[in-house]
């Protein structure tokens, strides 16, 4: 059963920075590419970020690009999103996708990241 289980959510200052976590079970995660997306209240869920199998090709959101990274650890499937210089604007419900072009899309359930003074 696939799984993907994010954490490190929280509420951080303006200009704070916070890192969160998928953990991955129940597919060959070195093998797909994964997506970070945020959804903030009233608006639709969008892509921040993604990363191929083998970490070498990333790509983001222009709201975000050069304040959040990507990364990978395959050996212990494990996705990251590191997020430096968080704005207000940052505020959402963040979670973890992958695309199977079998079985079609799968999420986890999402961790809330507030951006507030």
């Amino acid at each position: 059963q696939v799984q993907l289980v994010e954490s490190g959510g929280g509420l951080v200052q303006p200009g704070g920075s916070l890192t969160i976590s998928c953990a991955a079970s129940g597919f060959s995660f070195s093998s797909y590419t994964m997506n970070w997306y945020r959804q903030a209240p009233g608006k639709e869920r969008e892509v921040v970020a993604s990363i191929r199998p083998a970490g070498t090709s990333l790509t983001y959101a222009t709201s975000v690009k050069g304040r959040f990274t990507i990364s990978r650890d395959n050996a212990k499937n494990t996705v990251f999103l590191q997020m430096n210089s968080l704005e207000p604007e940052d505020t959402a419900v963040y979670f973890c996708n992958y695309w199977d072009d079998q079985r079609g899309d799968y999420w986890g359930q999402g961790t809330q990241v507030t951006v507030s003074s």
